[in-house]
């Protein structure tokens, strides 16, 4: 895949990622009994050396849940949110925060989001291809960007050029806990993946037009 999505892509992608967010809102108002809701505001495709820069420079600050999959497609997906966005979160869900840093138990509650975005966004996507998929279990992260990103696209092992960005913002009992592509998640299929999920979704590759 060199990159060229197009609209049909983006729709189905658009869907499968309202209802992962839809999922996520609804497992995260079980969690605590309050309703959420988990907006998208933005999906689009992004070249992988954009990415750093589109969460704020490689020296930004970022709290990161990584989670590898693994089956019918294999890659990363990151869910990420800057410092600030973080401790609103952690303050709405549980009262408190520290001004600097993060508390044990708000670092848990941190890693449990990302674990139930990631989670309703897979399913979402394994229901939509009709693939089995296996993720890995998932493991948070504090560091600069560009140190996240790094690693991530390690973890591939040789890079991809493509990744695809959702950007979301929760709202908890209807006040807006996070702002639009506060909250983000990425998926970085490995090269050979991204056009399996197309193929799969019986959408025209860049090849078909």
């Amino acid at each position: 895949m060199s990159g060229q999505v197009g609209a049909m892509q983006l729709d189905v992608l658009r869907e499968i990622s309202n209802i992962g967010a839809g999922n996520a809102a609804t497992s995260l108002s079980s969690l605590l009994g309050k309703s959420v809701d988990m907006s998208v505001s933005r999906v689009a495709p992004m070249p992988f050396n954009e990415i750093v820069e589109y969460v704020g420079g490689a020296e930004r600050m970022i709290l990161t849940v990584f989670v590898r999959i693994e089956g019918g497609i294999s890659g990363n997906i990151l869910f990420t949110m800057n410092l600030p966005d973080a401790r609103a979160l952690v303050r709405h869900m549980t009262g408190v925060v520290k001004e600097e840093g993060f508390s044990e138990m708000g670092l848990s509650v941190l890693h449990e989001v990302g674990n139930i975005v990631i989670g309703a966004y897979i399913t979402a996507l394994s229901d939509f291809l009709g693939f089995e998929l296996q993720p890995s279990v998932p493991s948070l992260a504090m560091d600069m960007a560009g140190a996240i990103l790094a690693f991530s696209l390690s973890e591939i092992g040789r890079s991809g050029d493509t990744a695809i960005v959702m950007d979301g913002a929760l709202s908890l009992d209807g006040s807006a806990i996070t702002e639009e592509g506060a909250s983000r998640l990425f998926l970085l299929p490995d090269p050979e993946s991204f056009i399996k999920i197309f193929t799969a979704l019986g959408v025209p590759t860049d090849a078909d037009g």
